[in-house]
């Protein structure tokens, strides 16, 4: 059974008119899975994470700043990309709160996956700053709860968006129990990830050149991500799932189609089918032309269902 994470406070989220992370992408997402197609999806209401859950991976000041929040009828600034309203600190909570429920459900037995369609995304948050729309790092605090709370060795992190999850790869590059493996399109946002960044032998990236399309993508993918996610044998499997490498996204330029997001859903589902009993978790980060994102994330939640 697949199990849905979300909570209507993710849609009250709103950096402003004119955000490429507006609520619309969340009513694009939610809109296609409310069809016939998804009607055995277990839908489950979002908590919200709690301070203990956030500070494995989150300062203490970092933490106080997002719960602090934005002015009343007034808004937040936090880089010149990233901006908090009235009702962004209950979003990110929730955001964060959606991936430790789902850990525990896939731990507890109670699901073998899920999908956690929620906003703000998180991949580019660090330890210490919110950049790039994202306020808490959710596939971190996840991986940190599982780790933490579940008592697992060995948790790798999957990420397909078109950016490199700096923020995540920032917050395990000295974890050797966590394996993050991204691919994305370089030169771009935020300029990190380069293959040479290794960590502690745990950090593997895979770069794509703009215009790169369905052939690059899978062949970094089968060639050099999926072979090294095969052999760490992940009791674990979180996925950060961007869908901006689409090839209708106005953030960026490589040109996947929804049936590429089917793909890598398979592969890696049955990485997680080989290594971790099946358990599966993943969390909703880029995306911003919704056609393009609901189709994606439709062709992805089908894929998981499987």
């Amino acid at each position: 059974m697949l199990r849905l994470y979300t909570h209507p406070a993710c849609l009250l989220h709103d950096p402003g008119p004119g955000h490429a992370e507006r609520p619309a992408r969340l009513h694009a997402v939610l809109q296609a899975l409310d069809h016939d197609r998804f009607a055995a999806l277990d839908r489950i209401e979002a908590p919200q994470a709690i301070r203990e859950q956030l500070q494995r991976v989150h300062s203490a000041a970092h933490i106080r700043e997002i719960l602090l929040g934005a002015p009343p009828d007034d808004m937040l600034a936090l880089d010149p990309d990233t901006v908090m309203g009235p009702g962004s600190t209950e979003a990110a909570l929730r955001a964060a709160g959606a991936m430790v429920a789902a850990v525990d459900a896939v731990l507890g037995g109670s699901a073998r996956r899920a999908f956690c369609a929620v906003r703000p995304p998180g991949h580019h948050a660090t330890r210490d700053q919110a950049m790039g729309f994202c306020l808490f790092n959710n596939i971190a605090v996840g991986a940190a709860h599982a780790l933490v709370a579940h008592g697992l060795k060995r948790v790798a992190i999957a990420d397909f968006d078109v950016h490199h999850g700096n923020g995540t790869q920032a917050i395990f590059e000295h974890e050797p129990r966590v394996l993050f493996a991204s691919s994305h399109q370089s030169p771009l946002y935020p300029d990190s990830g380069r293959e040479d960044e290794r960590g502690v032998g745990n950090i593997v990236n895979g770069t794509l050149s703009p215009g790169a399309g369905s052939h690059e993508f899978r062949e970094l993918w089968d060639s050099v991500l999926l072979p090294r996610l095969h052999a760490f044998k992940p009791q674990l499997v979180l996925v950060s799932a961007g869908f901006d490498a689409h090839r209708n996204d106005p953030l960026a330029d490589i040109r996947l189609g929804q049936e590429d997001y089917a793909w890598i859903t398979e592969r890696l589902a049955a990485l997680a089918d080989a290594h971790a009993g099946g358990r599966l978790v993943s969390t909703l980060e880029g995306g911003y032309d919704l056609a393009a994102l609901a189709a994606s994330v439709s062709a992805h939640v089908g894929a998981l269902m499987e």
